[in-house]
């Protein structure tokens, strides 16, 4: 079985993100970016799966400007096999990079797509149900524990009601929650290795996807601060404050 990894560039979470002068957009000079936390964990289970003699092959994809090839880097040192790099300087919305993604598959026919619910810039959490939708197949999304069964996929996700199973005939699209798995560090050999893995650069034009964008970035302003917050005394304080000051009791 082969499966694909889509995988996104963003900024590092330890750095804090800073807005433009001019509000266009978020500050990306000089910043540390890194794999998408929800996209190394979906690497993770695929490599798992792949080491428990389920799959022969993960494959992982990204999209967008030259420096993308650094965490598709990263993904090879963890252990994927191979790394595809569709090459774009557009900013991509969720519905172009599911139909990118699923044009590729016609290319890379796997029957596992494993994907981050989202991605911790955008946090849109769109492209794994649009790709899913686009190629027709069953998508189980928050996965928190997955499991192969012959030529279906068992997918446990957390519900408002507790946990839920959903069994999913291959091939099918699986997004990743938190609580999957703990994402492994790469080794310094497997670094190494990794920068002599096969790194195949497709334009994201060659795949005949309309990119023109459909949604305008109108302003980018910085969350409004915080107020601090004040201490007190015991609950009967607390309490008192609530019903005559906060009034949500």
């Amino acid at each position: 079985m082969k499966i694909l990894v889509p995988v996104k560039r963003v900024i590092d979470y330890n750095v804090k993100a800073r807005v433009k002068a001019d509000q266009t957009d978020v500050d990306l000079a000089n910043v540390k970016m890194a794999l998408n936390p929800f996209c190394e964990i979906a690497v993770e289970e695929a490599i798992r799966i792949k080491e428990a003699g389920n799959a022969e092959e993960v494959i992982v994809v990204s999209i967008g400007v030259k420096a993308v090839q650094e965490q598709l880097r990263t993904a090879l040192a963890l252990g994927a096999d191979r790394a595809i790099h569709i090459e774009t300087e557009e900013k991509l919305e969720s519905l172009q990079i599911a139909k990118l993604l699923n044009k590729l598959l016609e290319q890379e026919p796997a029957e596992l797509v494993i994907l981050g619910k989202q991605a911790i810039d955008s946090d849109n959490n769109q492209t794994g149900q649009m790709l899913a939708a686009l190629s027709n197949r069953p998508q189980g999304t928050f996965a928190s524990k997955v499991e192969l069964n012959d030529s279906k996929v068992n997918v446990t996700r957390e519900v408002d009601g507790g946990l839920q199973t959903v069994a999913l005939n291959l091939p099918a699209i699986v997004t990743t929650d938190l609580r999957l798995n703990e994402p492994r560090y790469a080794s310094l050999p497997n670094i190494m290795k990794a920068k002599r893995k096969p790194l195949a650069v497709i334009s994201a034009d060659s795949l005949g996807v309309d990119l023109a964008p459909r949604i305008e970035l109108v302003k980018v302003e910085e969350p409004a601060v915080r107020e601090a917050g004040i201490i007190v005394d015991d609950v009967a304080q607390l309490i008192e404050k609530l019903k005559n000051e906060a009034k949500v009791i």
